[in-house]
């Protein structure tokens, strides 16, 4: 199948390599030349400016944007509403909000044009163990759709969540439990950490004993021994976790929708208050972050120096 991808970052390309070597044909289209012409020296078409995308693909088309939420998705959805035809997919793969969603989905159906907002995890390994899909949208589009889909995910794993909005708000409602799960096991560690048996335990020999059969073995603590074996102390980091707009979403629903959701919520202020304090626990969650997703870290002024 054909699909252009838009914004070859972290994501993005490891997205259209994936569907290059599942046999698929992919456009490639980024703002900067260098990543294009790396993407079309592994099998894909290039495409060095927007207006070359309707020449490339066959009717109906389908392009996949996986760019920063925000300004960036509108000026290129405009652009784009500007130069494909009437029939067309477009697909919005980034961490948008719902809501925004719903606006470009109505522009979009006016325009003649089917909207897509497809919800993306897997971060950096994706390209090898395969993306989780949550999508939304119209149901003719998720269908012609799905073999680009399938490709990406692992098998089982995309599903179809209903109309426009409901990919996004899945997948914002995800990275919601994903910051509790993490602020969970980064305060386990904080308390191991302040025992007395904290100096006889290797942290990555028990993530790596707690995924033999305990109850809250997890890909993330595959992660964290990942993260302890190279740094035992995580000493390198600084305890600065940032958040990427999905947590403080989620708990603003949660108070639209009056819903108690006490652990996400601390999650979130604990995140805040990482940027004061440089605790165990929070050089945990800013290790999580880079093993998972390659998210950027503070190094430490020790570790600044060796470099």
């Amino acid at each position: 199948m054909q699909v252009a991808m838009i914004g070859l970052g972290r994501m993005g390309m490891n997205m259209a390599r994936r569907l290059l070597k599942k046999g698929h044909e992919v456009v490639a289209y980024n703002r900067t030349v260098k990543k294009t012409e790396e993407l079309a020296g592994e099998g894909a078409t290039a495409a060095y400016a927007l207006e070359e995308l309707p020449g490339l693909l066959q009717s109906p088309r389908a392009v996949w944007m996986m760019l920063p939420a925000g300004p960036a998705v509108d000026d290129h959805l405009d652009r784009l509403l500007g130069i494909l035809s009437p029939g067309d997919i477009i697909i919005d793969g980034g961490n948008s909000f719902y809501k925004d969603d719903l606006r470009r989905a109505g522009i979009s159906r006016e325009a003649g044009f089917r909207y897509v907002d497809a919800g993306v995890s897997g971060g950096i390994w994706g390209l090898q163990e395969g993306y989780c899909l949550m999508v939304g949208g119209p149901r003719d589009a998720y269908d012609h759709l799905e073999p680009l889909f399938r490709s990406l995910a692992p098998e089982e794993g995309y599903l179809y969540c209903g109309e426009s909005g409901a990919g996004h708000f899945v997948k914002m409602i995800h990275n919601g439990i994903e910051y509790a799960m993490m602020q969970a096991y980064a305060e386990g560690f904080e308390l191991i950490e302040a025992s007395s048996y904290g100096k006889d335990l290797a942290y990555d020999h028990l993530c790596h004993v707690w995924n033999r059969g305990s109850v809250i073995r997890s890909w993330l603590l595959e992660l964290a021994e990942r993260a302890f074996s190279a740094d035992p102390g995580l000493s390198e980091i600084q305890g600065y976790v940032e958040d990427s707009g999905e947590g403080r979403w989620t708990v603003e629903h949660a108070v639209e929708a009056a819903v108690s959701s006490p652990v996400i919520a601390l999650s979130l202020f604990e995140r805040f208050r990482s940027r004061k304090e440089n605790t165990f626990s929070n050089r945990v969650l800013a290790a999580l972050r880079r093993e998972f997703g390659g998210h950027a870290v503070k190094r430490t002024e020790q570790d600044e120096a060796k470099r």
